[in-house]
């Protein structure tokens, strides 16, 4: 037998180090139980009965019925895109299961060389043309940006979606095997990539088709930052900076989703800290998770969200077209903090808020909470919010965008019960909203007392400290440890 050296050895555990493979059960059963927890059951965990709109008609259960060969531990961008079967269009239905170890940084190239802003720019781009081309002095305040200068944006806007873009197909889990797990600049598209429109139909680059039955868990989504924001002097009375990307998509009638416990934030790269041009700011990212274009069925549940603006849109044109009875969404126990608006906004949908905390209390830039748009039906129900002290209760928690109904019920604003509703008709007097929103939801779990939801939530939302995702995050709390009020 022969025998093999020190030296040797060394050099061949290098080699396997520096490899770029995925893990699978068959391969590798191991290394799917490195942190001690059981993987299996973990990966295989469908939906709670009744747990959200994305319990009913027929439930949520992701990738639980995968084979072995279809387990999957990845560790960067090239490896899920494998796992999720190769091409990055969402086609495969197979039903998988993917851990994400450590962190996918979707500015990467798959070498694993990461990529910046300027890898990305074509045909002459470059911003500082695009503000002298496009600035309202020059180019006039009536029309969007076109010609060459905004074609090449384009194509550079085209060359960053199609690297940071994921599409997540049908049967599908994803979930972070540690607190660790992290996707940095990438957009998870929840939907099936068939084609691209170039030029766009009206604002219609990406044509979808819809995928079902995913679930994503114990994740923190970080800074999916658009290169290439397009300017619109049109956008409202000064004009706007827009930007494409969310953390996650969930379009395009999508449905049975369950998202929970994961984190979204723009991390070490917020929009306050961005410049301004033409007077507005330099806006490089839209919402964490937005759910929009006739998706439906959705569960977001004890997640984070966190510094950022744009938070949840829920519907995303007042056009009564794919979206009319769709957009059945519940978001229970949920945090966000220091965020500026749509916590969510709604067009159309039926859509159970309840047992959230909303903390704001360090916050004067939020602008309102709940928006109630065009044909949306809210039921808000024991949920706990802390504002600025600048901030009314009656003017910044409820807007109206042309929404007309929203039920409130059992909240408690600063430590204090409070009917929202009436709150916000004293200070809308001549233009009140009504609180029959003609259903009542019947798919969700307990409600908590709303005292609870400041002790509960924030303790147990977002990605978890250990490898175990717990389901029902009220393991050793007990009611009759809150605060009464």
């Amino acid at each position: 037998m022969h025998s093999i050296s020190k030296k040797s050895l060394m050099i061949l555990a290098v080699l396997i180090l520096s490899m770029s493979f995925v893990l699978t059960r068959a391969d590798f059963p191991q290394a799917m139980a490195a942190d001690g927890g059981n993987w299996q059951d973990l990966g295989r965990q469908v939906l709670a009965q009744n747990d959200g709109w994305a319990a009913a008609e027929g439930g949520t259960t992701g990738g639980a019925k995968a084979t072995p060969a279809r387990i999957s531990t990845v560790t960067n961008r090239k490896q899920l895109v494998q796992a999720l079967g190769s091409n990055n269009t969402g086609a495969d239905a197979t039903p998988k299961i993917i851990f994400i170890k450590g962190i996918i940084n979707g500015n990467e190239d798959d070498t694993g060389k990461p990529l910046t802003c300027q890898d990305y720019a074509t045909n002459g781009y470059t911003l500082e043309s695009y503000l002298k081309t496009y600035d309202p002095a020059v180019f006039g305040r009536t029309k969007v940006p076109s010609g060459p200068l905004e074609d090449a944006r384009f194509a550079s806007f085209l060359k960053q979606a199609a690297r940071i873009q994921i599409h997540i197909p049908s049967n599908t889990t994803i979930i972070g095997d540690q607190a660790g797990a992290r996707v940095i600049g990438t957009n998870f598209v929840v939907a099936h990539l068939i084609g691209i429109n170039n030029p766009p139909v009206e604002d219609i680059v990406f044509k979808y088709a819809p995928v079902k039955n995913v679930i994503i868990r114990n994740i923190q989504f970080e800074n999916a930052f658009d290169c290439f924001p397009q300017w619109d002097a049109t956008d409202g009375a000064n004009g706007n900076w827009n930007s494409w990307y969310d953390n996650m998509s969930i379009i395009s009638g999508s449905n049975h989703v369950w998202i929970d416990h994961n984190s979204f934030t723009d991390g070490d790269k917020p929009d306050s800290q961005q410049p301004t041009h033409f007077g507005r700011e330099y806006e490089q990212h839209d919402g964490e998770l937005d759910i929009t274009k006739g998706a439906d069925l959705i569960t977001v549940s004890w997640n984070r969200f966190s510094n950022h603006n744009k938070i949840m849109l829920i519907g995303s044109t007042d056009k009564p077209t794919f979206d009319v009875d769709k957009l059945r969404v519940t978001v229970h126990h949920n945090t966000f903090e220091n965020s500026i608006q749509r916590t969510p906004r709604v067009r159309y949908g039926q859509v159970h808020i309840y047992n959230n905390y909303n903390n704001e209390t360090d916050n004067p830039s939020l602008q309102y909470v709940l928006g109630v748009g065009i044909l949306s039906k809210i039921f808000a129900q024991n949920n706990y919010y802390t504002l600025p002290t600048s901030k009314a209760v009656g003017k910044v928690i409820i807007k109206a965008y042309k929404g007309t109904v929203i039920h409130t019920e059992g909240d408690i604003v600063d430590k204090k019960p409070t009917d929202l509703l009436a709150a916000y008709n004293a200070a809308h007097d001549t233009t009140p909203l009504a609180g029959d929103v003609g259903w009542t939801p019947t798919f969700h779990g307990p409600v908590d007392p709303t005292q609870c939801v400041p002790s509960l939530v924030p303790r147990n939302a977002g990605v978890t400290r250990t490898f175990t995702v717990l389901q029902d995050s009220r393991a050793n709390f007990s009611p009759s440890s809150c605060p009464t009020v």
